[in-house]
């Protein structure tokens, strides 16, 4: 009886680390520059890098916002993009839904379908934006705020991303 408590315990345990292993999969650099360069290469665009720079601007900036999840730009000197989801939400799905705006993104007018957002795709695939550097927190309120910093900043008025 106890060896099969043992087992059953064991495999428990095996379990909550493959869940942890698989959530922490999306969460990693190579994760956040993965979901960014798929996005970029469906338009022709380069490759970005990771900037431990920009990961701990977005780290700190991230740590200001567990106590509310607050959706606020930090006015900081980066191209910014912002997600907070409830229960859980992976660094790669807030990329996923930053991509997903690509379909209310026009090219030829340069602009975004009416009453639609699109300006986190923007930044996503914007030209000049090469390096990038994300984090993650889970707040206090029991969602999760993920933010992605670029540099250079894109998504200027007038201008197309590529």
């Amino acid at each position: 009886m106890a060896l099969c408590r043992a087992k059953s315990s064991l495999f428990i345990l095996m379990v909550g680390l493959a869940l942890l292993h698989v959530s922490e999969a999306q969460d990693s650099p190579q994760d956040y520059i993965n979901a960014h360069n798929e996005a970029r290469r469906a338009v022709g665009v380069g490759p970005m890098t990771w900037d431990n720079t920009l990961a701990g601007y977005a780290q700190r900036y991230a740590n200001q916002r567990i106590g509310d999840c607050a959706m606020k730009h930090s006015n900081g000197p980066y191209g910014e993009n912002l997600a907070a989801a409830m229960p859980s939400l992976s660094g790669t799905n807030a990329v996923k839904m930053w991509v997903n705006e690509k379909q209310f993104y026009n090219y030829n007018s340069n602009s975004c379908a009416a009453g639609k957002v699109c300006g986190h795709y923007t930044q996503v695939v914007w030209r000049s934006s090469v390096r990038l550097g994300c984090a993650k927190v889970h707040c206090n309120n029991g969602w999760d705020f993920v933010i992605c910093n670029y540099a250079p900043r894109g998504n200027y008025v007038g201008q197309r991303p590529y």
